[in-house]
Order: C-alpha cells, then structure tokens, then sequence
C-alpha cells in the first residue's frame, strides 16, 4: 500500500510535469482539499503553464461542442414531435395560414395605392413553396400567370444563374416566369447574417391581373381581424 508521502511525493511529481488537478487525481486518488494543501508551493514553468492552459482551453471547447451536441439534439426531439402535432392541414387551414403569410409579407391596397396586384416576397424557400401552392391551389391562379422577381445584391452578380436555378427547384415553376431582375447595390458595411451558402436572394412573387384578388384577401384579412 502507498503511503502519503509516496502519493504526495508522486503528486508533486506530476504537477511539475505539468499535469493538472483532474490528471493528477485520477492516479493518485485523495481528496482535493488535501491535493491543494500538497501543491500550493509547487510552481509551473512558463511552458508547463502554456500547456496547462492549452489543455483547458481544449477540455472547455470539448466542453462547448457536447452542449452544444446535446442542445441540438434536445432541440430536434421538440421540433419533430412538434411537426407531427400538426399532422395534415385541411383545405381551411391552408386559406387561413396563406391569408395570414400575405398579410405579414405581401402588398396590400392603401387608399393612397388603389388597385395593387399580388406581390409577395421573401427569402425563405420553404415559405415562398407553400406561398406558390396556396395561389394555385386556394386561389386557382395559374403558373403562366405567375412572374419571378430576383432580386440580388450587385457583389454576388456572377451567381445569378445559380439562384434562378434555386428558386426554379424551390417554386416548380420555369425560366419563362422570370422577369428582369433587382440589382441591390452591395454596402459591405452592413451586417447580414444570409450570407455564403445560406444566400440565395429574395424573390417576388407578382401575379398579373390580380387586383381583384388582392381584394379578397383583404376581406379574407378582416374577417380573421373580425374573427372571435
């Protein structure tokens, strides 16, 4: 059996090797209040004290990446049990979520504005899919009478075929749906988060002749105002 001496002797040992508390306690197991009183005169040289702190430095980012492993995997269990609550969406449903999207991103007539067309827009592939089948599908608007406005800041110009490409795959609908795109003049002082892989530019979503459209889901708007 080791004696004290022998375990503080080997511990002093251990920490002019640079070792930390934890290392040094997993081989030589006594209590930490007792491990501190040992070591409180021993010193670390410059280089020992530059791993020991490397060391941490690397146990915190270990540290770091298990929480956040762990937050996202928490993160996905609510997500998908939150997806299946909802289950499959009725014909109502799907005139009440569109009616409310358009309300937050679309133009809307104001009484300075009479007679304004459907104009939704937006960056978000998915909302834009489910914007283009509630017009076909609620409103019974047909493709060809759909238009596709990009619009892209000036810098990212030598990808424009690439993002049409984008929201071709996004919409389902065609090259002929395009008109001539936004150019956005690029201010590198602005701080945006969509960018690099996550950028594709944002898109409008016109329809010709829908002013009378335009109308309907503003009575569709009220009536979910008036709605008690």
């Amino acid at each position: 059996m080791i004696s004290k001496s022998e375990e503080k002797e080997k511990a002093v040992t251990l920490r002019r090797q640079g070792k930390s508390y934890s290392e040094i306690r997993a081989l030589v197991p006594v209590a930490k209040s007792t491990l501190s009183l040992w070591l409180r005169d021993v010193g670390l040289s410059k280089k020992q004290t530059q791993l020991f702190s490397e060391k941490k430095r690397q146990a915190q980012l270990r540290g770091g990446e298990a929480r956040r492993a762990d937050r996202l995997a928490r993160t996905e269990i609510v997500v998908q049990e939150a997806k299946q609550a909802i289950g499959t969406l009725t014909a109502r449903e799907r005139l009440l979520i569109g009616t409310a999207l358009y309300w937050a991103e679309g133009s809307k007539e104001k009484t300075y504005r009479p007679s304004v067309r459907l104009d939704f827009a937006n960056s978000d592939a998915a909302m834009i899919h489910f914007h283009i089948n509630w017009l076909r599908e609620v409103l019974k608007v047909s493709d060809s009478d759909m238009q596709i406005t990009l619009h892209i800041h000036e810098n990212r110009l030598s990808e424009i075929n690439d993002f049409k490409q984008y929201w071709l795959n996004a919409t389902g609908l065609k090259q002929v749906n395009f008109t001539k795109p936004v150019i956005k003049r690029h201010i590198p002082k602005t701080k945006r988060h969509n960018i690099a892989d996550t950028y594709h530019g944002l898109v409008a979503i016109r329809v010709r002749s829908s002013t009378i459209l335009n109308r309907r889901i503003l009575g569709w708007i009220h009536g979910i105002i008036a709605a008690k």
